[in-house]
């Protein structure tokens, strides 16, 4: 999955959960500001904060490695 899919889906589930951006800032301690341009298709977000926000909503990011030949 790529990042704009993986933003994508935290939009709808946030969406689907009728969270406002403003709540989702403030239970995830992640700005609003960088909320607005995650959904907007810019800014380049850490694993960290797309941690924290997958946490509030009930979500979980795994990692895969792929291993080259």
């Amino acid at each position: 999955m790529h990042l704009e899919e993986i933003i994508q889906t935290i939009k709808e589930r946030r969406e689907m959960l009728q969270v406002t951006q403003e709540t989702l800032a403030e239970l995830s301690g992640v700005g609003l500001r960088t909320i607005k341009q995650l959904e907007s298709g810019k800014g380049n977000p850490t694993l960290q904060t797309l941690q924290s926000l997958t946490e509030v909503l009930g979500m979980e990011i795994c990692l895969q490695v792929k291993k080259t030949q």
